[in-house]
């Protein structure tokens, strides 16, 4: 019988996974619905990895309609801990152009639809009812992932940028170049759609999360033309698809295993009665 658990998750494009050998699909049911795909299993460095493709593996769900409670509540079912984020963003400085990577420190959210926490106190369809839970998120990532994202990131003489702000957006459209003067304006560092709510469910799970952020483009309102457009993203995306994934694999191998956590990730539920069970 094939082993479906795994200890590290990692959310992103099929690129990541297709080349593994062994590789065994397991579909996840949840309390909230169908994650974006079946959780594809395999070992990397000796570590266990469930990899999920975000917006699936076709690329047919858009940043708004994930399902990111699902998402993360798959990861946690099958025993993931350790979570790495991987995600195109739009450069909001001229220094972060195309080819850049960051691993941010902080974010901000301007989102508008999106269920982002699992403890609102309403019934769920198994009848049972979480608690309503404030969970601590000053610093919405793991300082231990993001310092090995970081170390693999150099290991491979990429030099990533350490700390900086992500701002999500909801999307599936591009910025204005008003909204992306304001967003430069504001100090923030690059722009995305899918880092949020991904990054506090993953903190409301006590899942350690890392985002690492590949800059596709420069930001609408950074530069002059005819702004972002899909085909340049992928376009970029794809150049350094095999460079990330080094990173992404380099940065498995090198997480804590799960028993030895003692980051603040691992203790966000401490003195609260959530109400209910979780994975």
């Amino acid at each position: 019988m094939a082993d479906t658990r795994a200890e590290i998750g990692v959310i992103g494009g099929s690129g990541f996974y297709s080349f593994l050998e062994d590789v065994t699909e397991v579909a996840v049911d949840t309390p909230y619905g169908s994650p974006s795909d079946s959780l594809f299993l395999g070992e990397l460095g000796g570590r266990k990895v469930a990899f999920l493709p975000r917006h699936g593996r076709n690329h047919k769900v858009p940043p708004h309609r994930i399902n990111y409670r699902a998402n993360l509540w798959a990861l946690r079912s099958v025993g993931v801990r350790q979570v790495l984020g991987p995600c195109a963003v739009g450069g909001l400085r001229p220094e972060y152009g195309p080819g850049t990577l960051l691993v941010p420190d902080q974010l901000v959210d301007r989102t508008k639809t999106r269920a982002q926490t699992y403890f609102d106190g309403e019934p769920r369809p198994d009848g049972t009812v979480p608690n309503v839970v404030h969970a601590t998120f000053a610093d919405p990532y793991c300082p231990v992932g993001r310092s090995v994202a970081i170390k693999s990131a150099r290991d491979h003489e990429w030099d990533a940028v350490d700390g900086g702000t992500m701002v999500v957006v909801e999307g599936p459209r591009f910025s204005t170049r008003a909204e992306s003067r304001w967003h430069a304006a504001a100090g923030w560092s690059v722009v995305g759609m899918t880092g949020h709510p991904e990054a506090v469910l993953a903190r409301e799970l006590a899942l350690c999360y890392t985002s690492i952020a590949l800059v596709t483009d420069l930001d609408a309102g950074t530069e002059t033309g005819e702004g972002v457009s899909h085909t340049e993203v992928m376009r970029v995306f794809g150049e350094n698809v095999g460079r990330l994934r080094k990173v992404l694999f380099d940065a498995v191998a090198g997480l804590p295993r799960t028993e030895d956590r003692d980051c603040l990730c691992t203790g966000v539920h401490d003195g609260w009665d959530l109400g209910i069970e979780l994975p």
